[in-house]
């Protein structure tokens, strides 16, 4: 990371002041220091940058591999931070490098979603985040965003021309899970995590999540 993240983040900040109406609700309740995992829900490839540029600490991220099929965007996507991970199946490589940061107090950020939702509904959660958070038992810090889906395209993202809402959650922990992660286990701890999500949201995002109980 280091100049090219510093750079981004500051060119993010400056295009999300003068071109969008954007809030953010909440910062005080990121740790300032320790392991974090960032889980939000995902309306738009502006979602990233809105997440760098409203939290004050550095963020990883995983992405797909096929970004990473050129030398230069391989290049600058490792630079500021972010690391290919495989579509199918369980990325042992990605998961190393992502429990590797967490034990050095780094922070990441996951849409547990897996894609961008195109009705800006919130899909059930995959397992992964809940799997990295249970492992590594790091703290959770939730966070919803609202108006990037109204943000079509990388070009737009330099000038949304939108109202941008990021709100950030108090932090938790997941109970400690004693043996082998069963797959119903792990579908309930991501449950839990993406239903703090959905409470920081409006009700009309909350998609699958839009009401208690309804992901049992």
């Amino acid at each position: 990371m280091g100049v090219y993240y510093g750079l981004g983040k500051s060119l993010a900040q400056v295009c999300f002041t003068l071109f969008s109406k954007w809030e953010v609700e909440g910062k005080e309740a990121v740790p300032p220091k320790g392991p974090l995992i960032v889980v939000s829900n995902h309306l738009s490839n502006a979602d990233p940058p809105v997440l760098v540029a409203s939290m004050k600490r550095p963020m990883h991220f995983m992405a797909k591999e096929g970004l990473f099929s050129s030398p230069v965007s391989s290049y600058f996507l490792r630079a500021v931070g972010v690391h290919p991970t495989a579509r199918a199946g369980a990325d042992v490589e990605a998961l190393r490098w992502t429990m590797g940061l967490l034990r050095s107090d780094k922070v990441i950020g996951i849409f547990p979603e897996g894609t961008r939702s195109l009705d800006a509904q919130m899909k059930r959660g995959h397992p992964g985040a809940a799997y990295i958070a249970a492992r590594s038992q790091a703290p959770i810090l939730p966070v919803a965003i609202t108006g990037t889906e109204n943000v079509p395209g990388f070009l737009r993202i330099a000038c949304p021309m939108t109202t941008i809402r990021v709100r950030f959650g108090e932090p938790f922990s997941l109970p400690v899970v004693e043996g082998r992660l069963s797959r119903p286990v792990l579908e309930n701890l991501s449950d839990m995590i993406m239903a703090r999500v959905a409470a920081l949201l409006p009700p009309s995002y909350r998609g699958y999540y839009a009401t208690p109980g309804a992901q049992d």
